[in-house]
């Protein structure tokens, strides 16, 4: 059974399952959902707790055995299995079918993963999780939905903000949500309950942001230039290898320049989406984009391009000459103004 995060508040007061699957990237979200499982199996009389990590030289067997033990005490148990990998092995998979098709009555088990790739989704072992427990998918808290979690948090701690405010706290703590918790956090223990000013804001949360490269096209594609400055900055800061980073934002590049020469020819753009594999909020942000691109400034940009990459290997071209941070910095801003 697929069971929505929110949802689990209302699924745990009125039942426990013996059986919960968490799998996500989000770490603080699936810390949280893990812990009010464990604080439901408590009250539920749960209470002793075996943790079991399937590292390298874990044995599946310990899996099946802490299903057929029973407590000295005759307690009920929560046990726990962690995979940090998300690849349990051929071996593991089948301990896992084996596992669920003959869960013990006294037990409640808690198994945790990162986020699946679309393959492993597929495996057998995954679908027999699926059907016989309650499956979380937690999904990452992306930068447009991130005013929102941290409204509905001040809330949740009787304080709130406004719109600059929370963007402000948006900025600093992008991509690091479990820095973001600890913020907010903090504002509760240094000010009152009710709304916090914006200078209040400003002085207490500190820029724990963290960027993913492959977040820069979004930055680019929906013409956010002050988003796109700090994350580069930002990278820059985190020690991310420049090759890499221009690597990102000359994909993007490429491919706005496909689709902008393929329209010219007469195709359609949902077409060409279909036909270079975009879907979801960039696909959105795609559209909007083109329009504002104009098929030479994209040309220009791909040489550009080539020639930071010609700078970040030593290859200085006169034009091209000086900080290749800053030349890529300037590339980015080129394709995100039209």
């Amino acid at each position: 059974m697929q069971l929505r995060l929110d949802a689990l508040d209302t699924h745990l007061a009125k039942s426990l399952a013996p059986l919960y699957v968490i799998t996500s990237d989000e770490h603080l979200l699936a810390l949280e959902a893990a812990d009010k499982i464990r604080k439901a199996a408590r009250a539920r009389g749960y209470s002793e707790r075996e943790v079991l990590i399937v590292e390298r030289s874990f044995k599946w067997g310990e899996l099946l055995a802490a299903n057929q033990s029973q407590s000295l005490f005759g307690d009920r148990k929560l046990i726990e299995l962690r995979i940090p990998t998300g690849k349990p092995g051929k071996d593991g998979g089948q301990a896992m079918q084996e596992y669920v098709g003959a869960l013990n009555p006294d037990n409640v088990t808690l198994i945790t993963l990162p986020k699946l790739d679309w393959q492993t989704q597929k495996a057998a072992w995954v679908a027999a999780l699926q059907q016989t427990g309650v499956y979380i998918d937690i999904p990452l808290v992306e930068r447009a939905q991130l005013p929102a979690w941290i409204g509905t948090r001040l809330a949740a701690q009787k304080q709130s903000a406004d719109r600059q405010g929370i963007d402000f706290i948006a900025d600093r703590v992008e991509g690091n949500l479990l820095a973001a918790h600890q913020e907010l956090q903090k504002l509760a223990l240094l000010y009152p309950e009710g709304k916090l000013a914006f200078e209040q804001v400003q002085d207490a949360v500190l820029n724990v942001a963290r960027y993913d490269v492959f977040k820069l096209n979004e930055a680019m594609l929906s013409g956010d230039t002050a988003r796109l400055v700090r994350m580069i900055e930002g990278l820059k800061g985190e020690g991310e290898a420049l090759p890499l980073v221009l690597w990102a934002m000359a994909e993007e590049i490429r491919t706005l320049l496909k689709i902008k020469a393929g329209t010219a020819q007469g195709k359609s753009v949902g077409m060409l989406l279909k036909e270079y594999r975009i879907w979801g909020p960039r696909e959105r942000l795609m559209e909007p984009a083109l329009r504002r691109l104009k098929l030479s400034t994209l040309e220009t940009a791909l040489q550009e391009a080539a020639q930071i990459d010609k700078m970040v290997k030593g290859l200085r071209a006169k034009a091209f000459a000086g900080d290749a941070w800053d030349a890529l910095l300037q590339l980015g801003l080129k394709v995100a103004r039209g």
